[in-house]
This record gives structure tokens, sequence and C-alpha cells, in this order.
């Protein structure tokens, strides 16, 4: 009987805070001009507990996003069967040796980051025939210590990713450094994404997703936001 009311104070709880989030990207969007409906939330699901999880989903929350391609397939291989319109996004770093089982995984790729991995990503995809839209990912921030294509050398790897590859190519992802305002990363990658024709633009987390929505967002990254404080390993 306590779990059960624990279980129940989760569900609330969570689904006060997906509420709170979905009002405000609809505030956000209406004060940009937009629909609430163009903007996709994802909710980052890494580290979090099934509670939690199954919290969501019983809110109507149905995209979700994982960072590690080991986790999303303990967590996901058995409720996908109950939830046919799921969709896993991965935002995460990709390692090539974990390619096989994300593109069986994941219906979205965020993190596509270098050559050696859209080459990876095309050819399995090819071998099983699933297309999977892919984002590519942008260092916005030049950050050494984080993943994406620095904005220099961008442009080149849109094309080639595309034209080269054969990918599918549907937008951009950036995470803007955590101590910078995030409006100039955001608007750079806007601007990125229009000179190449996309349309999407995942950018936006838990701290600053109204921004993210006011700028263009078409996905929007947020985690502790509706889920509460991530649980560390």
């Amino acid at each position: 009987m306590e779990h059960v009311t624990e279980q129940n104070e989760v569900e609330v709880t969570v689904a006060a805070a997906l509420a709170e989030v979905r009002g405000r990207i609809a505030k956000a969007a209406t004060a940009a001009g937009r629909s609430a409906d163009a903007v996709t939330l994802v909710g980052v699901s890494k580290v979090q507990p099934p509670e939690r999880i199954e919290a969501a989903l019983a809110s109507g929350l149905r995209v979700f996003g994982e960072n590690r391609v080991q986790e999303a397939a303990g967590r996901w291989e058995s409720l996908r069967p109950l939830y046919p319109d799921l969709q896993l996004h991965l935002i995460g770093p990709l390692q090539t040796n974990k390619v096989k089982q994300a593109v069986a995984l994941f219906d979205v790729i965020e993190s596509v980051d270098r050559p050696r991995l859209a080459e990876a990503l095309a050819a399995e995809m090819t071998r099983t025939g699933r297309q999977l839209p892919c984002f590519i990912q942008i260092n916005t921030g030049e950050e050494p210590q984080k993943a994406g294509v620095l904005p220099a050398d961008a442009d080149a790897f849109i094309v080639r990713c595309r034209d080269e590859f054969g990918l599918q190519v549907v937008g951009l992802m950036c995470i803007p450094p955590a101590d910078e305002e995030p409006s100039p990363h955001f608007a750079l990658l806007a601007e990125m994404a229009k000179r190449h024709g996309l349309s999407g633009l995942s950018m936006g987390m838990s701290g600053d997703y109204e921004i993210a929505v006011r700028l263009g967002a078409t996905h929007v990254r947020v985690g502790s936001a509706i889920f509460g404080t991530r649980l560390q390993k």
C-alpha cells in the first residue's frame, strides 16, 4: 500500500511539472507568433528511476531523449511494446561500435558530429532499410570537452552528410556553454539551419527552453524541470 501511495505521489508531481513545462512552451511560442504544436517536447529520461518515466508516460508524454545506448536499451525494450506511439531520440554522443544497436532502438539521432559516425550510420541504415531522421550537433561554444562540429566546419559537414553519406538530415542541435547567455548560440544555430534549408532546431533545456522556443526551437530537451533532480549512479 505504501508503494502505491509513493507512486501516486510521483505521478501527481510529474504530471504537474509536465503541465507547467507545456504551459510555458505554449506561452513562449505565442509570444513569438508561433504555434505551440510546432514545438516537440523531448523528455530527457537519462538516469531517472522507472517510476518517474512511467508517471510521464501516464501523463501522455511520448517523446523521450536518452544519452546512452545501453541505458536506453535496458529501459525501453520492455516499455516500447506498450506504447506504439513512443519516439526515442538519441541526444548523447554515439560511439561507432554502438551504431547497430542505436539504429535498431532509436527513432531519431540528434548527435551526428563527425564523418566516421555519419558514414557508419549511413551504412547501417542502408543495411537495415531503417532510415532515421538525423540532427547534426554543432559545438556553438567551441568547447574542447564537448561533442559537436565546430561552426567553421559545419557547412561542409552538413553538405557531406547529405550528399556523400545520404543521411536524412532534418535539423541541427546544440548545447550552449553553461556559463554563457544562450541566445547568441540559438541564433547562430537558427541562421546556420536556414542557410541549409533545414527546419529542425533542437535547442533549449530545462534552464533555457523558453528562450529557445522564442528563437525558433522545434525540439526542446527538458529533463529536471519535468522529472526532478537527476539521480546519480
